[in-house]
């Protein structure tokens, strides 16, 4: 089989873990090749994402590399496991640019997702004619077809708070975001109300930075912490001007967890969080 030319942002991820595991254990890629009877070059592609590996091997390169994480390991194996189409985002490849099925994936298998929004609310919590209003805006103009595509992604990826056991999301929204008539005054209104009555679900942690705010000034960057089944997997999506990032790297995921932790220590509780929404809602 040859190698995938876009590996997923899994299949990319167990590659970078494996090779963290030789690099940590100071075996060198022909070392590992070795072990499991193949070569160099395709140790590289693994490692890169580029082409699968199978449970088996896996766990023969664990032992190989002194590794008794046991979880750690389970959790790589599961990766491994998954295929193309298994999954609703997969409907979408080839219609949206891979980062809409990256995000979608991420949020999938995270067990739990902390949000720092400066001016729009998270993705997961808008409502379909704020979506709209949203990919309507961007210049240059996208056509009518990847608009609505992108919508009905978006509102997908709300399937998470449907599960038996929904995934937590703790949403941490500058008031800038409150105030934004995306749409005009009916659509935000509209926002406002789904996020008042979804913040009264235990599914859902919403917390208000208020201009009046003198401790957090950091509103530049929208953030997602997306915790994985083990530490070790912990990423962080970031928007850009020039599309969305992710960030797997210990420095990084240190460096957005302080900051996550500002903007909380910055924040309403949730319960003065829902009257300050409730108060801009009434002056729409």
């Amino acid at each position: 089989m040859p190698p995938r030319d876009n590996p997923t942002a899994r299949q990319a991820r167990l590659g970078v873990e494996l090779r963290k595991l030789r690099e940590r254990a100071g075996k060198t890629a022909r070392e590992a090749a070795a072990l499991i009877s193949t070569d160099q070059a395709k140790i590289s592609h693994m490692e890169a994402g580029r082409i699968g590996i199978s449970e088996e091997r896996i766990r023969r390169l664990a032992v190989f590399y002194s590794c008794d994480d046991d979880a750690l390991i389970e959790a790589l194996c599961t990766i491994a496991l998954e295929h193309r189409g298994q999954h609703w985002w997969d409907g979408y490849r080839g219609i949206l640019a891979p980062g809409f099925l990256d995000i979608a994936e991420l949020e999938h298998h995270a067990t739990g997702l902390q949000c720092l929004q400066p001016a729009t609310f998270p993705g997961v919590l808008q409502v379909e004619e704020y979506a709209r209003a949203l990919f309507a805006s961007v210049i240059p103009r996208l056509p009518d077809e990847e608009v609505e595509a992108r919508v009905e992604h978006r509102m997908k990826r709300a399937q998470l708070f449907e599960r038996e056991k929904p995934t937590h999301i703790e949403a941490l929204v500058h008031e800038a975001a409150l105030r934004m008539r995306v749409g005009g005054r009916k659509v935000a209104r509209d926002q406002l109300d789904y996020v008042l009555e979804a913040s009264s679900k235990p599914w859902l942690t919403l917390r208000v930075i208020p201009f009046t705010s003198e401790d957090f000034i950091e509103v530049t960057q929208t953030v997602m912490y997306a915790s994985g089944i083990v530490p070790q997997l912990d990423t962080v999506h970031i928007d850009t001007p020039f599309g969305g990032r992710l960030l797997d790297a210990a420095a990084d995921l240190d460096r957005y967890r302080t900051l996550l932790d500002l903007a909380k220590q910055a924040s309403l509780n949730p319960e003065e969080s829902r009257s300050f929404i409730h108060h801009v809602a009434r002056e729409l």
